[in-house]
């Protein structure tokens, strides 16, 4: 289903909610490997991208989800721009940008950190799952953090290193900045579950939980 026509679903669902103010949002952006391969597929080293899984956590939990199946290895940057597109509208239905959580993992988590650019809002929400290599800073320069960040990664992971260093270099308002460095010893592929090790502190984060446990 194409995400604008989800979105319209899930706004007109909100609509008849009586407990608008309470909403939570979070828009998912999924992995690289998920782009050009099935949901059955399996990852030669990783196994299957459990996508239905992660949305379901999220949804459990309370959150409405905001998510499709990207097809086609898509630009990150345009689409991120369909992304803020959809965040916009949102927000023109009287959502608060506190209550919008954008998270991305590997690739997805590109997408997001060019939706934190180019939104250019301070108060939304966004979590970077294994998606930052020092590296980036040369290689994409023109990300810009914006708005309350969390940052996680995995110690085993190519893309498990600290985005301290891209906070540094951005000039938007960052309210909030956490980073959490697992140790699941799954390399890259701990992203490809609900593994609670990262979607835990992901779900508090979009229920405003900035403290985190």
């Amino acid at each position: 289903m194409h995400a604008k026509t989800l979105l319209g679903i899930i706004l007109l669902s909100f609509f008849g909610c009586q407990e608008k103010e309470e909403e939570r949002f979070v828009f998912f952006l999924h992995n690289r490997f998920l782009e050009e391969h099935e949901l059955h597929e399996l990852h030669p080293q990783y196994g299957r991208t459990e996508y239905r899984e992660i949305l379901q956590k999220f949804t459990v939990s309370g959150l409405r989800v905001i998510s499709e199946k990207r097809s086609g290895n898509v630009n990150a940057r345009e689409y991120a721009i369909t992304v803020v597109e959809q965040i916009d509208s949102l927000l023109g239905t009287g959502v608060t940008p506190d209550r919008i959580t954008v998270v991305g993992t590997s690739k997805g988590g590109y997408i997001a950190q060019y939706v934190s650019t180019i939104a250019d809002n301070h108060e939304l929400n966004f979590v970077f799952v294994a998606s930052f290599r020092e590296s980036d800073l040369e290689s994409i320069p023109e990300i810009n953090f914006c708005g309350n960040i969390l940052t996680i990664y995995e110690r085993t992971d190519p893309f498990g290193v600290s985005a301290q260093g891209r906070k540094e270099s951005s000039t938007c308002t960052i309210p909030r900045f956490r980073e959490i460095e697992l140790n699941t010893r799954m390399g890259h592929g701990f992203l490809f579950r609900p593994l609670s090790a990262w979607m835990e502190p992901t779900i508090q984060w979009a229920q405003g939980n900035y403290a985190l446990r």
